[in-house]
């Protein structure tokens, strides 16, 4: 039998423990969040890569490789996790709309290019970018403007100068 005096302990412990337990792991799910939301979005840009490739090869007669395997779609419990991620993620325009009703695609790609008219010539890297932007929190994050980065240079409107360097375009 257990003494009355004796249980409160082990309980009072075990509860701290436990609220220790739940902020860090409410900490990773944000961080797990922003990093499957940067992988969604590469993920996007490399389909719509792809895409535009596929067509340009059609037009000129070429063979398109064909695909080794099908196109992953988010599971239930990505969409559980994230659910205003558009499983489209080829298509921009699909982008969710925030509690605002303000779209959130795009802002970020209008924050970068804030910020290279800001450093005009200067080289800069993916971090230095989400350093300035406040996004340097997680990887996740950071994974977030490099991806933003390369489909920039994608689309040409900067331009990558080296290894992990970006510069604006000039005028």
């Amino acid at each position: 039998m257990v003494s009355g005096t004796r249980a409160p302990h082990p309980i009072a412990v075990t509860a701290e423990s436990l609220t220790k337990d739940l902020a860090r792991l409410e900490l990773q799910k944000q961080a797990l969040e922003r990093e499957l939301a940067a992988v969604v979005a590469h993920l996007g840009s490399v389909q719509r890569a792809l895409s535009a490739i596929e067509a340009v090869m059609r037009d000129t007669g070429e063979v398109a490789p064909t695909p080794t395997r099908a196109q992953p779609d988010l599971t239930a419990a990505e969409e559980s996790v994230r659910p205003d991620i558009s499983t489209e993620a080829g298509s921009d325009a699909d982008a969710d709309a925030d509690a605002d009703g303000q779209r959130k695609y795009g802002r970020l790609t209008e924050q970068i290019l804030e910020y290279f008219a800001t450093v005009g010539q200067a080289d800069v890297r993916a971090r230095d970018v989400a350093a300035a932007l406040g996004r340097d929190s997680d990887s996740g994050s950071i994974n977030a403007v490099r991806s933003t980065l390369d489909r920039l240079v994608g689309t040409s409107r900067i331009r990558r100068t080296g290894r992990g360097l970006y510069r604006a375009k000039r005028a």
